[in-house]
């Protein structure tokens, strides 16, 4: 299926979902203004704020870098203080008047430190119109869906690349959980237990919530329609299945084909509307998906090229 094809299968497949109920205000907005949930999102563009740079899990398949050249989530050319995202918030706009969204999406998790929630409240004031988006791993959501709330965030990504702690060790190799580390197993109970409990508070809330998996056929291949059940069950609505790009311990496995994507997807449709076209963004990315890309003129001051591969 050609990606046009993919994009109209995706919305036909929204839009009866949304004509089987009441559309709320939330999710007109994301359907108008944000590119991932718009009908026509040609002209719609975000920026990507990468304001955070520490994790506190060990995804196998995560390597995050400091360059101008990859084009991968967990890649920024630079970190920026929640202060410094005003500035480049409004130069990006001048460059891109397109944008109708903020998100941060690393490069590391947005809730192991604070800047996210401070950089939303500062765009809350500054910049009223933009609608707001994150991502995250999950791990400290339960605790702090009240302040992700309060931070008035339209749409909350959060990544579950399974719901069985024997699955999920062997795509995490620990977390590390209110100052303490956790190995494997005992790590993805923790973090599973987390993320579910996270995903209901904040769906029961309003928030749009979408879910990412990461498809390593091998290890979750076919635990795809269990996660797309359990998380639809708990209030997400939209689902992203991502094909893994073969990278730090997870380098030797094969990436996903297309008949193995399309056939995780047919398994999740039974539970729960999947997003066809993602675009696997960096965490500083800015203008149109798929049309323009303007991070490294907003970026550009001071590049910095180093890894970080610090979870703390």
């Amino acid at each position: 299926m050609i990606e046009g094809d993919r994009r109209k299968h995706f919305f036909l497949h929204l839009s009866a979902s949304f004509q089987n109920n009441i559309m709320t205000e939330n999710q007109q907005k994301l359907r108008n203004n944000h590119p991932c949930f718009a009908d026509k999102p040609g002209n719609l563009g975000r920026i990507h704020l990468p304001v955070s740079p520490a994790c506190n899990i060990g995804c196998r398949f995560c390597s995050r870098v400091l360059n101008d050249t990859e084009h991968r989530p967990g890649v920024t050319a630079k970190v920026i203080t929640p202060e410094e995202s005003i500035g480049v918030l409004h130069k990006a706009l001048k460059i891109c008047p397109d944008i109708k969204v903020a998100g941060i999406a690393g490069p590391g998790d947005t809730l192991a430190t604070n800047a996210a929630l401070e950089t939303f409240r500062l765009i809350d004031k500054e910049f009223p119109h933009l609608l707001k988006c994150m991502s995250t791993n999950g791990l400290l959501l339960a605790e702090k869906a009240d302040e992700v709330i309060k931070a008035k965030i339209d749409s909350l990504t959060v990544t579950v690349n399974a719901v069985e702690p024997e699955i999920e060790a062997k795509l995490n190799k620990f977390v590390v959980y209110h100052g303490k580390k956790y190995d494997a197993l005992e790590g993805a109970e923790i973090l599973i237990e987390n993320q579910l409990n996270g995903i209901k508070k904040v769906a029961e809330s309003g928030i749009t919530v979408k879910v990412n998996t990461v498809l390593v056929p091998r290890i979750n291949g076919a635990h795809i329609e269990k996660i797309a059940q359990t998380v639809s069950s708990l209030g997400a609505t939209i689902y992203n299945i991502i094909p893994l790009i073969p990278t730090y311990e997870l380098k030797d496995e094969k990436a996903p084909f297309c008949f193995q994507i399309e056939e995780a997807r047919k398994s999740a449709e039974k539970y729960i509307d999947v997003f066809r076209h993602c675009n696997r963004c960096r965490a500083d990315a800015v203008g149109v998906p798929g049309v323009s890309e303007f991070s490294k003129e907003v970026y550009s001051d001071n590049l910095v090229f180093s890894d970080t591969y610090s979870h703390g």
